[in-house]
């Protein structure tokens, strides 16, 4: 809890037993595995189950939507293969959450293809959102991890947007791993793709017309959308600032023209989680973006679980203690963001929670 309010994290993954990863290399190796999906045993569900709640109780977390994590999609592999293994991933998924219906709440992994448009996923995602209660998708904006899907202001895209329209439900952007062999030799490269595919996909977004075709679509860009801005812009939401542009041309004893960037207000659509460890990072995102668009993410338990935060003291992914020490926000904007962003945002998962 924060201020009585109840602190709900947009950004989980969910945990696996050695059941759950031998049969994902089973339906590599094997290429077919037919209708028989995994069906784990309860037990070994609650004792993962068990230990993802304890660890979000010591982060002060009390609820968590749950997704695929996102290196282990599969997204790469045949379309016979990715089906069968995002659906076990979501019945799993399901199994998850229905042990601990007070505290978790499932994410769907989409069936992506490079192969395929998207109107693929749509038969998935309404089983997910219908059939077991997901509040949401993960959306991967480059499934062959080569760079070549269609951007996401492209036709490709439209059919799972119309879809989650309908739904009324939040794709959550979250990209996987990249195959780019310049990364080949940087540690924890995929995080990198993240960056670059997440920064691309918010930029898209913010110029693109794609919120004018989907007016009621809302996507959550996961760890804060990427890069922030380097560049001053002016945004056409009321309140944004009227002060900024950006300097164009010139040279050495030349006057510079001056270019002002106007940036359209998707502030009814387009939202972002607050998963960076980074306070400085973090401070200068929730600047730019504005409390009201930020939305509380951790990926705990995740890359930030193992290492200590030098300006709190506890563990990087402990983003509570990290988001009020920031200094920059009111009590009534950290209480938005922990709580009253999700529900504005997600309106699905309340009407979820009261039926459970």
């Amino acid at each position: 809890m924060y201020q009585d309010y109840e602190v709900v994290d947009v950004h989980g993954h969910m945990m696996s037993p050695p059941q759950f990863r031998a049969y994902a290399y089973g339906i590599v190796s094997n290429r077919n595995f037919g209708e028989n999906r995994l069906r784990l045993k309860d037990d070994s569900i609650k004792e993962i189950v068990d230990h993802h709640v304890s660890l979000l109780d010591e982060r002060n977390i009390d609820v968590q939507f749950i997704s695929p994590r996102p290196v282990a999609m599969m997204h790469w592999e045949r379309p016979p293969q990715v089906e069968m293994w995002t659906k076990t991933t979501n019945d799993v998924i399901a199994q998850q959450c229905a042990s601990r219906p007070d505290r978790l709440f499932g994410v769907a992994q989409l069936p992506q293809s490079i192969l395929l448009d998207t109107q693929n996923c749509v038969e998935e995602l309404r089983r997910c959102i219908d059939e077991l209660g997901f509040v949401g998708a993960l959306m991967n904006t480059d499934p062959n991890g080569d760079g070549q899907t269609p951007g996401v202001d492209q036709p490709y895209w439209y059919p799972l947007y119309e879809a989650a329209e309908s739904l009324k439900c939040v794709l959550i952007l979250h990209p996987s791993l990249s195959r780019n062999p310049k990364l080949d030799r940087i540690p924890h490269s995929f995080q990198y793709n993240f960056l670059v595919e997440e920064t691309l996909a918010t930029l898209t977004y913010e110029y693109s017309d794609v919120f004018d075709r989907f007016p009621d679509l809302r996507i959550v860009v996961c760890h804060c959308g990427g890069s922030p801005n380097r560049l001053l812009r002016i945004s056409d939401k009321p309140g944004g600032a009227k002060d900024s542009g950006l300097a164009s041309g010139g040279s050495l004893n030349m006057p510079v023209e001056r270019e002002v960037e106007t940036v359209p207000d998707r502030s009814d659509n387009l939202f972002f989680d607050t998963c960076a460890y980074d306070i400085d990072y973090l401070r200068t995102v929730f600047r730019q973006r504005g409390a009201e668009q930020m939305i509380f993410g951790t990926e705990a338990p995740g890359a930030g679980t193992a290492f200590i935060n030098p300006a709190t003291d506890r563990p990087a992914d402990d983003l509570v203690p990290l988001i009020d020490a920031l200094g920059i926000l009111t009590d009534d904007e950290k209480r938005a963001v922990f709580n009253g962003n999700v529900q504005r945002v997600f309106p699905i998962w309340r009407a979820i929670a009261a039926k459970r």
